[in-house]
């Protein structure tokens, strides 16, 4: 039983004691007398408390959210668990969006400076050697990003040279499919159909109307004219709306280098905004991604109809307009809300699509029953890998047909 294993259990650790004591307020009671119900609901904070070693038959049945909860305090203070944090980036990252997801913000800043002790993350920012030879990828990013506010003052610099490094090298791999599927498909948009004198693009139009031949009078019908497309090129709208909840790290960190090549282009106007309870708008920093990245503020709540009535404020033309929420879906404000802004930018022009996730990851933890109610007013909700992103830009800004893009991907919309 619980109690019995409480009596016959070794010495409580001086790390988890530490993270008793800041909880200590949470579990503190004045009434004397309980009910049944009160007093199951106190056994199984006792449980989370104590840790797993004090419950070894499971006797203590846990709800679903209190067994996230116990998953991620064992990751970081069961130090003879196998199977904890390690030295996993991927594992960090998980681990930093659940507790950002289950505690409140002063217990997450605890958690966070007893994983740069434990993990010895900060000793390994120290070592210039173990520097040079470190490759950074997506989860180890994700990971320096989600433990910023822990990380002392004088290895700052350093976290930045390591997160730096590997946003040139996604700007690389990313820059060229963009710009190429983007200047492409603004190109085509802006060609007129009624072009006037020198604006005809003569090669374009002739092969558009060879199936017009005569072949008896010798002649072309020229049925439609295609224009240049140079001399005027509409401007087109992009709206980058990103969840910043602990469980979207990987998201925001190729949403704000993509946000960033987006922004070099002169033919597209680019906004990025970040929100999770409160909304930022980041726009002004796209010309920097690093210090783009280093100014979110990954939260653990999520306010989408608040972060949809800012971008509402950045609408100025609906039908040249495409907003992107990146997000999955939990909505923490007023669902009804939320659905009656999505609804208002849909019947306003706006071209509105969700994207679950942007990462190798798949598709996350989303709320489906959001997501099919989206999906019944005409906006897609998918999970889409940086790979395929430029291409699906190029389709959005091309007027292409979201549902025909996906099909030809391989994409499986969800909802």
């Amino acid at each position: 039983m619980f109690f019995h294993s409480i009596r016959n259990m070794p010495q409580i650790s001086a790390s988890r004691t530490k993270i008793f004591r800041r909880r200590s307020i949470i579990f503190s009671e004045s009434p004397t007398h309980f009910t049944l119900e009160e007093v199951s609901d106190k056994i199984k904070k006792w449980r989370l408390i104590l840790g797993q070693e004090s419950d070894p038959e499971r006797s203590v049945s846990l709800e679903k959210e209190q067994q996230h909860v116990d998953s991620a305090l064992e990751a970081l203070y069961q130090t003879e668990r196998k199977g904890g944090l390690g030295d996993s980036s991927p594992k960090l990252h998980r681990w930093l969006g659940d507790i950002r997801k289950y505690f409140p913000t002063p217990m997450v800043q605890v958690l966070q400076r007893d994983a740069m002790e434990r993990l010895g993350i900060q000793r390994m920012l120290l070592e210039p050697e173990l520097l040079e030879s470190l490759e950074p990828d997506i989860s180890l990013v994700s990971a320096l990003l989600g433990l910023k506010n822990a990380i002392p003052v004088q290895t700052r610099e350093t976290a930045r040279m390591v997160v730096q490094k590997l946003v040139r090298q996604l700007e690389e791999q990313l820059r060229t499919p963009l710009e190429q599927n983007v200047r492409g498909a603004l190109t085509r948009s802006s060609r007129t159909r009624r072009p006037k004198g020198k604006e005809i693009d003569w090669d374009r139009t002739i092969r558009a109307n060879l199936k017009h031949y005569q072949p008896e009078q010798k002649s072309l019908v020229l049925e439609s004219l295609i224009g240049q497309g140079r001399k005027k090129r509409s401007v087109k709208e992009l709206i980058l709306l990103v969840d910043q909840s602990g469980s979207m790290i990987s998201s925001i960190v190729y949403s704000g280098i993509i946000g960033s090549v987006l922004a070099s282009i002169n033919s597209l106007k680019t906004s990025f905004v970040v929100f999770d309870t409160q909304v930022a708008d980041l726009s002004g920093l796209l010309d920097d991604p690093l210090e783009l990245l280093f100014s979110t503020q990954l939260g653990g709540g999520t306010d989408i109809n608040q972060a949809l009535a800012y971008a509402q404020q950045l609408v100025t033309y609906p039908a040249e307009t495409i907003l992107v929420v990146i997000s999955d879906l939990y909505e923490g404000g007023n669902v009804s809300d939320t659905l009656t802004r999505y609804r208002q930018l849909v019947h306003s022009g706006v071209r509105v699509l969700n994207i679950l996730a942007l990462s190798d990851e798949g598709a996350p933890d989303y709320d489906r029953k959001l997501a099919r109610q989206l999906s019944n007013m005409g906006i897609p909700s998918f999970a889409c890998t940086p790979e395929k992103f430029p291409g699906l830009m190029g389709a959005l800004l091309s007027g292409r047909e979201v549902e025909a893009w996906m099909e030809g991907e391989g994409v499986v919309p969800k909802g």
